[in-house]
């Protein structure tokens, strides 16, 4: 089959042209959806140019995915990459978010869970087993497997392998032991798999995309260049694995700066915080006709995908519209982000140990991508006069500026009250729970023994009962 390849104009890489088959997947309503879905959900209330969506991200991420693949494929023709190979990846970047839901994170991270109990563990949702649902309809409906068939691509082998690409899988060629079953590709190709979603070390092009995107709306500096990345990527032996290498300092500076100064900020998880009691009051009060005209909740939407193609960020304008009683309390929550009746931030503390989330108060991870481990000692580098030979670089020989903890728990706690008295009475009981956290956490180096380190620990655990016993607010004066 002929490929006329299609140009899209994005504010962020420029004129790119795209395969026919990746033009067919956009242009289907499972795809289109993705124009409803903010990219950074309640983000948008705090940063005015924060307006874009999941849908730009998509296409964007699954242009790199195929840049990427075609450089390696020019740079090193022993790889073997084969149009097919490079077809496959730029789908799965395309693909890789349909499964968000409602104002993106949001949804997944904070309204299932407390709408959704029983999806723990085992039975734990996230978007990108959605994705893979809805990829799955997108096909289904829109009868798309003839047309894949005909740009040479080998069903299902091809299919389970964009499935993985999505997915995200861990390789390990030199390890039989701990290595997972890839049906997509043999391990000669396992470096493919990290082109999209990177479980190694965290550096993919989701990521790329979403740095350069995120920081021009944000109007916040992205101090990574992934055309350099791309420039100097190869795929090297290393103990008898492949991986990629290239230039990433800034990668994981530029991921922190974004979660410390946008994605974290106090007042985005305030209106994030609103907007899911929100959604949460009114979620059995909305319905959404799913398959055989069946209907479905918001929060049991995401077993059915006819139902959940309906579900965008127009629940909001939904609920807010509505004239239903059951829906007044939602509606009044909504009807303050707009208002700018926000609750307020009595304080933030920085901790190495989580706290559980309450009411109030939410505690908030931050870290290079990879938790405590740095992702820099799972990168390996090469040198110019021998490309094929790749080694790691000691932290030493780096800089001595490199942090030694690369984890730590920002705790925000907020007030739903906002008369002078609570914030002050509030803000008063968080300023003494941190001055005994510092305390507690000098105590523990001049413990001279063991029995006193329980003790402080109690006293610990003690403190942290009562010193947020103020977001339930009984004892408030009226």
């Amino acid at each position: 089959m002929e490929a006329a390849y299609k140009v899209f104009n994005d504010p962020i890489h420029g004129h790119i042209a795209l395969h026919p088959l990746l033009v067919k997947i956009i242009d289907t309503p499972q795809f289109q959806r993705l124009r409803n879905i903010k990219q950074l959900g309640g983000a948008y209330y705090v940063f005015p140019g924060a307006s874009h969506n999941r849908f730009e991200h998509s296409i964007g991420v699954g242009y790199l995915a195929g840049k990427l693949a075609k450089s390696l494929q020019n740079k090193q023709p022993g790889l073997n990459i084969t149009k097919r190979d490079i077809l496959c990846v730029q789908i799965a970047g395309l693909c890789h978010d349909l499964g968000h839901g409602p104002f993106s994170h949001l949804f997944d991270k904070k309204f299932i869970p407390k709408a959704r109990p029983d999806l723990k563990e085992d039975k734990k949702w996230t978007h990108e087993k959605a994705s893979l649902d809805m990829l799955n309809h997108l096909i289904t409906v829109n009868n798309l497997k003839p047309v894949m068939k005909g740009y040479r691509l080998e069903l299902p082998v091809d299919l389970f392998f964009i499935e993985e690409l999505i997915i995200g899988k861990r390789t390990y060629p030199h390890d039989p032991k701990k290595q997972l079953e890839h049906g997509g590709r043999k391990p000669e190709k396992y470096f493919l798999y990290e082109i999209v979603s990177n479980k190694r070390n965290s550096i993919d092009v989701d990521k790329w995309d979403y740095f350069a995107r995120d920081c021009h709306h944000l109007g916040i500096k992205n101090n990574f260049d992934h055309d350099r990345f791309i420039k100097f990527a190869r795929v090297c032996e290393v103990d008898k694995e492949k991986d990629e290498v290239g230039n990433v300092y800034d990668f994981f500076q530029t991921r922190n700066c974004l979660h410390r100064r946008a994605y974290k900020h106090k007042v985005s998880n305030i209106v994030e915080t609103m907007i899911t009691e929100a959604f949460v009051l009114a979620d059995q009060h909305l319905q959404f006709k799913g398959s055989d005209g069946k209907m479905f909740t918001m929060s049991t939407a995401i077993e059915d995908m006819v139902a959940y193609t309906k579900l965008t960020d127009n629940v909001f304008e939904q609920i807010l519209v509505s004239t239903l009683e059951e829906l007044a309390l939602a509606r009044a929550i909504l009807e303050n982000i707009l208002n700018r009746r926000l609750y307020k931030c009595v304080g933030q503390f920085y901790t190495k140990k989580k706290i559980n989330d309450t009411e109030v108060c939410v505690c908030v991870c931050m870290n290079y991508g990879m938790g405590k481990k740095n992702p820099i000692d799972h990168v390996r580098f090469y040198r110019k006069s021998a490309p094929n030979r790749a080694f790691k670089i000691p932290r030493g020989q780096v800089s001595t500026l490199i942090p030694g903890h690369f984890q730590e728990w920002l705790i925000q706690v907020y007030c739903k009250r906002t008369d002078k008295e609570s914030l002050g009475t509030a803000r008063e009981r968080f300023e003494r729970w941190c001055n005994a956290q510092v305390i507690i956490y000098c105590l523990q180096f001049i413990a001279p023994c063991e029995p006193k380190k329980t003790r402080f620990g109690a006293f610990n655990i003690n403190l942290l009962k009562c010193s947020f016993s103020f977001s339930k607010f009984e004892r408030f004066p009226e």
